[in-house]
Order: structure tokens, then sequence, then C-alpha cells
């Protein structure tokens, strides 16, 4: 399929902001918590030398 200029033109897309990016982003942070959470943790027995 071949568009022409003014088709081209009239193409409208994309950058809006979505529910499911949002979803995205806020899982992506919470992992990042987790993970910062869990590398906390570890430090912090290791230094004390205890187990839970």
């Amino acid at each position: 399929m071949i568009l022409n200029k003014y088709e081209l033109h009239e193409i409208k897309g994309g950058a809006a902001i979505s529910g499911t990016l949002l979803n995205a982003i806020a899982k992506l942070i919470t992992t990042v918590f987790d993970i910062g959470r869990a590398i906390g943790s570890a430090i912090s027995m290791s230094q004390s030398k205890k187990k839970c």
C-alpha cells in the first residue's frame, strides 16, 4: 500500500501515556525497591553474622 503526501500527514499516533505504561512503570519501581531491600538485608546480615 502506497500513501500519498496528504495521507501521510493525516497519520496520528502514539505519544500518549496509557494506563498500561503507568502500570509497567509502577511495577518497575516496586521491583527496584524490593531488590534494594533484599540487598540491604543481605549486607546487614553479613555484617552482624546472624541469620533469621
